[in-house]
């Protein structure tokens, strides 16, 4: 029976309503008593849900809403105030149905990715093609989609290309072309083209199943503010209870202590904070940006100091090899061969760069070198073709004692100077080869630390592992406040706490597996997701899916609006209870009307925060691509 009321609750409210309607006929008509018969019955209809839920409530040791709204019918079912019984149940269940309505809107960001979540995939198997369910792709398995269809799974593609909409995971509704070896995300749609693709990631593994999760976990978790005001209830609702009694001692009005019970309740205080951090993190799931959290969305917006990567972060994480100098008797392609061979194991930019570069150069590679190492923030070690081969910084080098000739150092530093980052690469304990990386610095990123300077942001600092020409060239380019090059992942997270002991408020952003140390340090870490490692997202606190700088000058400005809206809420929903009590104590206010009121604070302080779901930072002004600079 319990069970049946829950679910059917909208109908005896809606039965409710009309038999408030048969009971306003009633009265026009003077017929008095069929008017008190459906007045009655409208309390009783609307009012044992209520009931049922105070109940459930006192079982689970909390003092809720509804046992104050319960007490306060008995008590005017009991002095014959029916009317303000009827209206008080009836008021109460439609706000409470209202309230469900609006605030499934303010979710609305995880039902839309929901929605998008692929079903079935095309995969190719038995030498045919078959339709299953996502469910059952594997990894490895050779996927075919085409124009209109989504993208299944993560992987790469196999052959074939095409254009893909890669909003549901990144925010930007611009295609982007795919060609072989580029990544697809489940989730996004293939507006033109054909493809077939090898799944790499599937099932709860894949970047959009991932993103479903997060934004879940977040719009559940509670911020301080959250956690303070339930705490607030818990104790402001009984002693509104216990003070409705002594007004009743002292007025002996009985009338008078069931409309202070009902009117002093704490429904939008207690409402006013979730709901704000919920349309806000939805905003910015739909704009592909990810906060984990109510209590993240409130840190975040204390923030004053900003602390950057270089490569991936403020430079595109895209270098290109630009010069190959052997320093002992090897051919460049040999070197070549050598060092890309043992970068495999990589997964810093720089690593991949060489890569790419001997597969560019039709260089055939084997893959899975011995003895493989990879020093964090430093290179890679690793036994190619019975060699020892080390590739990496200076650091590196001098740990493993290699020494670096006069003449290497000055052509190294001259290629510093020019933007470029170099990569020294030593075969069996000699210095075998200098390689010139050079990257760009993101086209976006000028005017998203402009923005970001606009809405509070008071230091800018970039931690690099790179070398010192390279970092002051970005850093100048960029206008940062400071900049610290050669930097190891313990160095950075050295950076970080003294700024927090300055008493800085510190979000640190980056993408590698050498950031995740300094992301986790942070009072907030930002991690750029797609061109980011599962270890950087995983730590951060914000993922940035489009890998854009523009969305962090978007989370930021999004964290300090959730907040002011959390708090416009919180004034709104005590101002309303202070002018009503007024508005007891004058005489001015009743119980229906106390009531009526009530609920609309309730939906005002929904509404308002609604406003977050459609909320876009101030248009940014477009700047110029940057001039070459290195990656690390």
């Amino acid at each position: 029976m319990i069970s049946w009321i829950h679910k059917n609750t909208n109908y005896l409210t809606f039965i409710s309503g009309v038999l408030l309607l048969l009971a306003f006929t009633a009265y026009l008509y003077g017929a008095m008593g069929v008017r008190d018969a459906a007045l009655i019955g409208a309390t009783f209809t609307a009012g044992v849900p209520i009931a049922i839920k105070a109940f459930q409530a006192l079982r689970m040791k909390a003092f809720s809403i509804d046992l104050l709204v319960t007490i306060a019918v008995v008590a005017a079912l009991f002095i014959g105030e029916y009317v303000e019984s009827a209206v008080v149940t009836f008021l109460f269940l439609f706000g409470a149905y209202l309230e469900a309505r609006t605030l499934k809107k303010t979710r609305s960001s995880l039902k839309d990715l929901l929605d998008m979540a692929p079903q079935e995939a095309r995969v190719l198997r038995d030498g045919g093609t078959q339709m299953i369910p996502v469910e059952e792709v594997i990894e490895g398995d050779r996927l075919i989609i085409r124009s209109g269809e989504k993208v299944p799974v993560d992987g790469v593609v196999a052959s074939g290309n095409g254009e893909v909409n890669e909003a549901p995971v990144t925010g930007e509704a611009v295609p982007a072309a795919k060609q072989v070896k580029d990544k697809l995300f489940s989730g996004t749609m293939v507006d033109n083209g054909y493809m077939e693709m090898t799944a790499e990631k599937v099932g709860d593994d894949t970047t959009f199943a991932k993103i479903i999760e997060l934004v879940e976990e977040a719009q559940e978790a509670k911020s301080r503010t959250q956690i303070f005001l339930d705490r607030f209830a818990n104790i402001y609702t009984p002693a509104v209870a216990g003070v409705s009694v002594l007004v009743y001692l002292i007025t002996r009005d009985l009338h008078l202590a069931i409309i202070f019970l009902v009117i002093a309740c704490p429904g939008a205080l207690v409402i006013g904070a979730p709901v704000s951090n919920v349309a806000g993190i939805g905003n910015g799931a739909k704009k592909g940006v990810l906060v984990k959290g109510g209590d993240v969305m409130e840190r975040f917006a204390k923030v004053d100091t900003l602390v950057f990567d270089k490569t991936g972060t403020l430079t595109k994480g895209k270098p290109e090899v630009t010069d190959i100098y052997p320093t002992v008797d090897l051919t460049v392609e040999e070197l070549l061969r050598l060092t890309a061979e043992a970068e495999t194991i990589s997964e810093h930019h720089l690593g991949r760069a060489v890569v790419k570069k001997a597969e560019a150069s039709g260089v055939s590679l084997k893959k899975d070198p011995q003895a493989a190492e990879v020093i964090k923030g430093s290179g890679i070690k690793a036994e190619v073709d019975g060699r020892t081969l080390t590739a990496g910084n200076r650091q590196l080098m001098e740990r493993e004692g290699i020494i670096l000739s006069n003449e290497a150092e000055k052509y190294a530093e001259a290629r510093e100077k020019e933007g470029n980052t170099v990569v020294f690469a030593a075969v069996d304990g000699k210095l075998a080869g200098i390689f010139s990386i050079a990257d760009q610095i993101r086209e976006e990123a000028e005017a998203a630390l402009t923005e970001l300077r606009k809405s509070g942001i008071r230091r800018m600092v970039m931690l690099t592992g790179d070398n010192r020409h390279t970092a002051e060239l970005v850093a100048d380019k960029l206008g940062l406040d400071a900049f610290h090059a050669g930097l190891l992942p313990e160095d950075k997270v050295k950076y970080v706490k003294q700024m927090q002991e300055d008493g800085h408020k510190v979000a640190m952003a980056g993408d590698g597996i050498n950031d995740a140390p300094a992301i986790a340090t942070a009072d907030i870490g930002v991690a750029m997701g797609e061109g980011g490692t599962d270890i950087s997202m995983d730590t951060a606190d914000v993922v940035l899916m489009a890998d854009k700088l523009k969305q962090f000058s978007h989370a930021y400005s999004l964290s300090k609006v959730t907040i002011r809206n959390m708090k416009q809420n919180m004034v709104f929903a005590v101002g309303t209870v202070i002018v009503l009590l007024a508005g007891v104590l004058m005489g001015e206010v009743h119980l229906a009307s106390g009531m009526l009121i009530h609920e609309a604070s309730v939906l005002l302080v929904i509404l308002n925060a609604m406003r977050l779901i459609g909320f876009r930072r101030e248009k940014e002004e477009s700047t110029a691509a940057g001039r070459p600079v290195p990656a690390a």
